[in-house]
């Protein structure tokens, strides 16, 4: 699918010209990024939850270092938006933390901490979803593949963007055809008890603050120190987590 042509579709949804260029961006930002499992696929994937196009998130609560915020069943690439947005525009003193509740789906995790590292903040971003792993001793499903995001700003470059789902594939991956559902298990192989743990720790993390329902959560913090250059130089010209792919050719 074209961009274009995504706008197009995104409008019939019934989305207004701010949504469709909020979820453009998200869509074309992966496409560049090698993610096409959280591109332009993920259109037609949309037209099939049956959200409801006019819903908006509130504010509900908001002290010092602590929000809350409810999706009221908005997009969660909405939700994420506008607490980004909200965030930039009035940081934190020194950390706070920010609880979604009813958002989903909330794409591409990086996508939200990378703008958050620009703008100068340290990051980590969770996020529930359907339950698609089970014990790696099998059974049925019981949590999602909650990805976990983290960035950190750096004064003389870009930001580094860690963003793992505990799944061996994404459900990105199932939605572009690389990947089957079956495939979709903790990663590790003999070691997947770990991303097992890990996915059961985000899922009740972000239930136990967000409730039953698919929900995010945010810790932003002013950083005290720039460890990003002195990482990179010992890492020696490596790629690291975020950095973008050298081009072919």
């Amino acid at each position: 699918m074209t961009e274009p042509d995504a706008r197009r579709r995104l409008g019939d949804l019934g989305l207004e010209s701010g949504a469709v260029d909020t979820l453009v961006a998200h869509f074309a930002d992966a496409e560049r990024r090698g993610k096409d499992g959280h591109g332009f696929v993920r259109v037609e994937w949309l037209a099939t939850l049956g959200f409801d196009p006019a819903a908006r998130s509130v504010l509900v609560e908001s002290e010092e270092g602590f929000e809350r915020w409810d999706g009221h069943g908005a997009l969660g690439y909405l939700v994420l938006d506008e607490i980004v947005r909200a965030t930039l525009d009035d940081p934190p003193e020194r950390a706070r933390v920010v609880v979604a509740r009813r958002c989903f789906p909330t794409g591409s995790l990086g996508y939200w901490t990378r703008r958050l590292a620009e703008g100068g903040l340290v990051a980590a971003l969770t996020a529930t979803s359907p339950r698609r792993l089970s014990h790696p001793d099998g059974g049925t499903p019981l949590t999602g593949t909650n990805p976990l995001a983290i960035a950190i700003p750096s004064n003389d470059g870009p930001p580094v963007v860690a963003d793992v789902s505990m799944g061996s594939v994404t459900a990105g991956d199932v939605l572009a055809g690389r990947a089957t559902e079956d495939e979709l298990v903790p990663f590790g192989g003999e070691l997947a008890h770990k991303a097992f743990a890990l996915a059961v720790g985000l899922e009740l993390l972000v239930s136990s603050l967000a409730g039953p329902e698919h929900g995010a959560v945010l810790v932003v913090a002013k950083p005290d120190h720039d460890p990003v250059p002195a990482f990179r130089e010992l890492a020696s010209g490596h790629r690291l987590p975020g950095d973008s792919r050298p081009q072919a050719g």
